[in-house]
């Protein structure tokens, strides 16, 4: 509001001028109290002044002071200065007015909000009927008194019917015992009964709890239970270790095998193991589970396997069972009973064995065709057998076409069909499988013949695991396979391996020598560890650690150069993909092969310690080049010094030659050895890998080799271009250590 025309009085200007200074000085109070403030109490401005103006309830009226305790007067004579040291309102900053001026509902809203976040009203009760109802919430809200006394005779009962199951091993009595206990919100305590319970017994019980936690998930036991129960087992590992040292081994057995049975979900680790204190043993049981046992090659079969798997069953029984179903379900047509027998066998990774007995009785029986595809389709659609297996069950078929070709004329073309009809109906993947040839092969071997081979050649190698006569061996196949055929030699290696995998490492290694003793063509040998690899799903149901054995032996076949490193591709090559059983062992092949000093632990894996020296240790090696450096130093002949290295028939250790004589150098400043390396190297004695790992170990240790010979740093480098000129190393060869 503005007086420019001068109309206005001057004391309607004064009113107006001491208004709007009373409003300002409201204003700015408001904005200055903090309990920091150094502000005299005496300010007028101070809202400790008990002359203090106080805020008008209504604001359309203009604030027209007539106190004279108004703030615009400077100086009141009756406002305190200072309160007295003593005085209770020296520190008071509570309001003294009748009206409470706190914000309504503790800050969270006020006339038409809703009021606080976790504000629950005091008619709040649990409804059955809601949704999200939740058993156990409804036990945390009733009497704290009676919850205790409940829980306490659920804990006395879970025991007796965990006892009782271990007595009677009756999986339905226990379902209905725990039905009628009721009170689910407790079942966690059930399933971390169970288990510590077992975890203290022998691996029948252990197996017997797994089995039954299995049958009652969902079904008795809701899955947030289980998933509760297992938390609880895993905060109380340290508990737990006290009375059984071996908690963290067996725990972490059970919490895999419950995500192989899918029962927990495997994102359990990941959580319990963010939550839990990094120095507890539940951190240990965690990291075992996933390290120890789920990211093991074939874990599952190995863990259902642990504790003697699904009743003890063996790989005989559980075809001679898969056998009975299909042909139950052949005479009653029932698929609802023979999903049900599938699924009660247990071993899901075993399905692609169903897939193919089905097939072979459709081909041999016509007029079953339709009802065994049916069934297949059945099986495919409900999950109940998934893609993966589907697509091995047919593929271990065309595998095996060739077998069948002899008892059922038209096999080929009928199984050419049963994938067209399968692929159509959208059950199979055609696309993942091998392609069928309709046309004949040239005949390369006769099947008869394959098979009294076979026969011949297990005798053969049994005689040389009793007398360890390469010799022997070598004039039995001259005379079994007089027309040395590609095909035979391929099947007594995968026999020979089989064998040997199924015995202890004396037979191994024996396995290893005579393969490097047959001089067997390299393509021949490559034919048999493909067959072994197409084989070590079936291999696996009795040899749960097949791939680290065919992986072994693959990496022993390219140290006892057997094979070469472009061989290992070829049978990579020929897997079937990324997660098949060949891309496994091929992995774990390279990984064998790249470790330091990986000829030397892969020669003595099984105990041996060298193709035709199996007993010398890494240190008399050692000692032996040491020697032979020695002596030629000291005046031998280059050509005998020659001859000693390849005696020792290590090529793979050669690198080792290749360190002491240049240290020797380095040390002594005598470059009769840099020779030798030159004569070895062009003779094609030492390849250019061992002239760089042993170059590279010298690098490694020259901290410690300046201590005697201080300029080690200056040589190695002249030493080190020398070798590169020569062609021994190769450009990209760097110093670094």
């Amino acid at each position: 509001m503005e007086f420019r025309d001068g109309s206005a009085s001057n004391e309607h200007q004064e009113l107006h001028k001491s208004a709007i200074e009373g409003a300002h000085h409201l204003s700015v109070s408001s904005l200055r109290i903090s309990p920091k403030s150094s502000r005299s109490p005496n300010s007028p401005r101070s809202p400790r002044s008990p002359s203090s103006p106080s805020v008008p309830k209504s604001p359309r009226s203009p604030i027209i002071p007539k106190s004279p305790r108004s703030p615009s007067v400077p100086k009141s004579p009756r406002s305190p200065r200072v309160h007295g040291k003593g005085s209770p309102l020296k520190n008071d900053r509570h309001s003294h007015s009748l009206i409470d001026g706190r914000p309504k509902k503790g800050g969270s809203g006020g006339k038409g909000t809703w009021g606080g976040l976790l504000d629950i009203d005091d008619n709040y009760f649990i409804d059955p009927n809601d949704p999200n109802y939740d058993s156990s919430e409804e036990c945390e809200h009733s009497d704290p008194k009676k919850s205790t006394e409940e829980f306490e005779e659920y804990k006395k009962k879970a025991t007796i019917i965990v006892e009782e199951y271990f007595a009677t091993d009756d999986v339905a009595s226990t379902s209905n015992e725990l039905r009628e206990l009721g009170k689910p919100g407790y079942s966690y305590y059930f399933v971390k009964k169970l288990v510590s319970m077992a975890m203290d017994r022998h691996d029948k019980e252990k197996e017997m709890a797994a089995a039954l936690l299995s049958a009652l998930y969902a079904d008795v036991i809701n899955p947030p239970q289980v998933y509760k129960g297992f938390s609880k087992l895993v905060k109380s590992a340290d508990d737990l270790i006290v009375d059984i040292p071996d908690t963290v081994d067996v725990l972490a057995l059970f919490i895999a095998r419950a995500v192989v049975d899918d029962i927990l979900p495997p994102a359990f680790l990941t959580k319990e193991l963010v939550s839990s204190p990094e120095d507890s043993k539940g951190v240990e049981v965690l990291k075992r589970a996933d390290k120890g046992y789920l990211s093991a090659p074939l874990h599952a079969d190995f863990i259902e396997r642990r504790w003697g798997g699904s009743k003890n069953k063996t790989v005989e029984d559980v075809k001679a069972r898969i056998n009975n179903l299909l042909i139950e379900y052949v005479v009653s047509g029932d698929k609802k009973e023979a999903c049900r027998c599938i699924n009660d066998l247990k071993v899901p990774f075993f399905h692609h064995e169903i897939v193919k007995r089905a097939l072979i009785m459709a081909m041999e029986r016509r007029q079953a065709e339709g009802r065994l595809l049916d069934l297949l389709k059945e099986a495919a659609e409900e999950g109940l057998i998934n893609s993966s297996q589907i697509s091995k069950g047919f593929g271990r078929m065309i595998d095996t076409v060739e077998d069948l070709s002899l008892d059922i004329p038209n096999a080929k073309a009928i199984l050419q069909s049963l994938i067209s009809k399968a692929a159509s109906e959208g059950w199979l993947c055609a696309s993942s499988l091998k392609s069928l040839s309709l046309e004949p092969e040239k005949q390369a071997l006769d099947v008869s013949e394959a098979r009294i081979f076979k026969m011949k050649a297990q005798s053969i190698i049994q005689e040389y695991f009793l007398s360890a006569d390469i010799s022997e061996v070598n004039s039995c196949l001259e005379s079994e396979n007089r027309t040395c055929s590609a095909e035979l030699n391929a099947i007594f290696v995968k026999k020979l391996i089989t064998l040997a995998m199924d015995r202890k490492n004396r037979e191994k290694e024996m396995a290893s020598v005579l393969l490097s003793s047959l001089c067997f063509p390299a393509d021949d040998v490559v034919n048999g560890f493909v067959m072994l690899i197409e084989s070590a799903d079936d291999t696996a149901l009795d040899n749960p650690v097949v791939v680290e054995d065919l992986a072994m032996f693959l990496a022993r076949a390219e140290v006892d150069e057997v094979l070469a490193p472009q061989h290992l591709e070829e049978i990579g090559s020929q897997s079937l993909g990324p997660e098949s059983i060949g891309s496994k062992v091929l992995q774990m092949a390279r990984s064998l092969l790249k470790a330091r000093l990986s000829g030397e632990r892969i020669l003595r894996c099984w105990g041996g310690g060298g193709s035709s020296r199996p007993g010398w240790a890494v240190e008399d090696v050692k000692d032996k080049i040491g020697k032979l450096l020695e002596e030629f130093e000291s005046g031998g002949d280059i050509r005998e010094a020659c001859r000693c290295i390849k005696e020792l028939g290590m090529p793979f250790f050669h690198h080792e030659v290749v360190k002491k004589a240049l240290v020797t150098t380095m040390e002594k400043k005598n470059e009769r050895l840099w020779g030798l390396l030159e004569e070895c190297f062009g003779s094609g004695l030492i390849t250019m890998n061992q002239m760089s790992k042993g170059f590279g170990r010298v690098a490694e240790s020259l901290d410690d080799l300046a201590l005697d010979v201080p300029d080690a740093n200056k040589q190695f480098t002249h030493y080190v271009e020398r070798a590169k000129i020569a062609g021994w190393l190769d450009s990209s060869f760097c110093l670094s250590r």
